[in-house]
């Protein structure tokens, strides 16, 4: 239950509790916690075997830790009806990703290959050719053109 309590929080818990109650009332504290924490676990218990014999017997293995759904996949997993581990085992994401990704640079590749070995068409400048042999990347250390004040994009009287 407190798992993850370690010892020098129980100190501290032990220290705070004398501290508020007093060496005097902690032992009565202490027997009325108990109690409490007892009553609860009765009456949980209680209900509990309340539920077992209103589901029937065919809810005899019914466990209540099943409705936490860490427990309850972990259960599913572990019961392999449905042929997940052979699909699990089947599948191999880092050698699936490693061929998608030699595929994509070989084409990136070939393209560019391709677009630098032939001859440009007319009004295209060698710069074009040239960011194409990057393979399509941008140089972001360049500032981007401002354009000048004739290339205002045109008037749409209907948008505003």
């Amino acid at each position: 239950m407190f798992n993850d309590i370690g010892p020098l929080e129980l100190v501290t818990i032990v220290v705070l509790a004398v501290l508020v109650f007093g060496p005097d009332k902690l032992p009565k504290v202490i027997q009325d916690v108990m109690r409490t924490v007892r009553k609860i676990r009765e009456f949980s218990e209680s209900a509990k075997a309340d539920i077992r014999s209103e589901l029937g017997p065919e809810f005899k293995d019914f466990e209540f830790e099943d409705l936490n759904p860490k427990t309850f996949i972990r259960k599913q997993l572990d019961n392999d009806e449905l042929g997940l581990q052979e699909i699990r085992n089947g599948f191999d994401l880092k050698k699936e990703m490693a061929e998608v990704t030699d595929a994509v640079h070989s084409r990136d590749t070939d393209t560019s290959a391709s677009s630098s070995s032939g001859s440009l068409p007319p009004g295209s400048s060698s710069s074009s050719s040239s960011s194409s042999s990057d393979g399509g990347r941008i140089d972001m250390t360049k500032k981007p053109e401002e354009p000048g004040k004739d290339d205002r994009p045109p008037f749409d009287a209907d948008a505003t």
